[in-house]
């Protein structure tokens, strides 16, 4: 893949906590690269019976998008939200340390079932607060994670270490080290 290649020319270091991919994941979006992320979740959940990808909204669709078309299944993004429209619905709060604020997310109760094996993928983990915030939708639905797909793991955040250490399946494209001095290092 690519995409080791594509983040070491590209993508910015904003500061000892941020790297920004605007150019090609969560701005401006590259299709060819989005194509061959959906088809490595695949490749790697292939296996494992996945009824849906489940992802949030907004930088997590387009990954979300192809990893379903891989895995020929239904795509179902949390809202950031609450449409009047959406009905009886399941809640999580999500606490964004990036942003410095707290949202609410929710996903229809007619989309997300008990017999369901979900799939979570999203661009970015870091601190793991918005991929808590989407287990607890799966667990209230009393539906199964099977495992969550990652674009980016920030690995020096903790978040992936701690879900680990709780038991949850994390597959991670690239695995950042450290962004001290401005610099981007990447695990091998």
């Amino acid at each position: 893949m690519q995409l080791k290649e594509i983040i070491e020319n590209n993508a910015e270091v904003v500061s000892d906590q941020i790297l920004r991919v605007d150019s090609f994941i969560n701005h401006m979006i590259d299709p060819n690269v989005m194509m061959e992320i959906g088809e490595e979740f695949a490749r790697r959940f292939r296996d494992d019976k996945i009824t849906k990808v489940l992802t949030i909204e907004a930088s997590g669709i387009a990954i979300g998008l192809t990893t379903a078309l891989a895995l020929r299944t239904p795509l179902l993004f949390a809202k950031k939200k609450v449409p009047s429209t959406l009905g009886d619905s399941y809640v999580s709060n999500i606490y964004s340390f990036t942003k410095n604020e707290s949202v609410t997310v929710s996903v229809a109760k007619q989309y997300l079932k008990s017999d369901d094996k979900i799939l979570i993928v999203d661009d970015f983990l870091a601190r793991g607060e918005a991929l808590k915030g989407l287990a607890h939708l799966v667990k209230q639905a009393d539906a199964e994670l099977v495992g969550v797909g990652i674009v980016i793991e920030k690995a020096f955040q903790g978040g992936g270490k701690a879900l680990r250490d709780a038991g949850v399946r994390i597959e991670s494209l690239i695995k950042v080290s450290s962004l001290e001095g401005g610099k981007l290092h990447l695990e091998e």
